[in-house]
């Protein structure tokens, strides 16, 4: 049985340029999750309150997705393009459970 985990990315200073080249490797595996119905919710955190950041860039992401256990959703987590990239100083995840909608 498979539950719901929370994945947040809290990205490091100055990340647009790592975040940018590493966004279609990123996207790709957010992709493979949706196709599989296993993606509740992904995005990230602009820097400043406006739908394009511009140059400001993110503080992070968000994802909260579908898993078998805390591991695989940790060891998911840990195999982000964004990791291998620098773009996240750390990430936290934590069990979710969807109340509402």
């Amino acid at each position: 049985m498979s539950s719901w985990y929370a994945i947040v990315g809290t990205d490091v200073p100055e990340s647009l340029e790592k975040r940018l080249g590493a966004r279609p490797a990123h996207l790709a595996r957010l992709h493979q999750l949706r196709d599989e119905a296993r993606l509740l919710v992904a995005g990230p955190f602009p820097a400043v309150d406006s739908p394009d950041p511009g140059p400001a860039g993110f503080t992070g992401s968000l994802i909260v997705a579908e898993f078998a256990s805390l591991e695989h959703a940790q060891a998911w987590a840990d195999a982000d393009p964004y990791m291998a990239a620098g773009v996240y100083a750390s990430v936290s995840v934590k069990p979710f459970r969807k109340v509402l909608p």
